[in-house]
């Protein structure tokens, strides 16, 4: 079950540009790390109030996931991110919906604890979607 939505992720060239750009806005690095499987680094900036946050995801090298998209001048919007319950039965229930998987088994993401696998909604938005799941310490998953 989708429990939330977790974060928006933004693919950039320039995290410190958009860091910056961010920070001025009012948000704050809550979080940083690496998504080895993808090639990625990613920043996860938050709202001082709370509530999700922006992922900022830049490419660690050219075989990085976003690399390509990049290279075609599309920064900006990259995914949608929410958080679930049970990944492997939020894929399993959008396989069944249609959506097509980018992952057919979830990856280590950016943050401790946190599992992750894209699905991609071709109709009608052609989006990118990320499931999160957040497996904490002293929790069987």
């Amino acid at each position: 079950m989708i429990i939330g939505l977790d974060h928006v992720g933004v693919a950039t060239a320039d995290p410190a540009g958009a860091g910056s750009l961010l920070a001025l806005l009012g948000l704050s690095m809550e979080d940083r790390g690496e998504a080895a499987d993808y090639g990625v680094d990613c920043e996860f900036w938050t709202p001082t109030k709370g509530g999700p946050s922006v992922e900022l995801v830049s490419p660690r090298d050219e075989q990085a996931a976003v690399s390509g998209r990049l290279a075609r001048k599309e920064q900006g919007l990259y995914h949608v991110a929410f958080e679930v319950d049970h990944l492997e039965g939020e894929l399993d229930r959008l396989r069944r919906e249609g959506f097509v998987l980018v992952d057919q088994e979830p990856r280590a993401g950016a943050r401790h604890g946190m599992r992750v696998a894209f699905v991609y909604a071709r109709r009608p938005a052609a989006l990118l979607i990320e499931l999160v799941e957040y497996r904490r310490s002293g929790v069987p998953s």
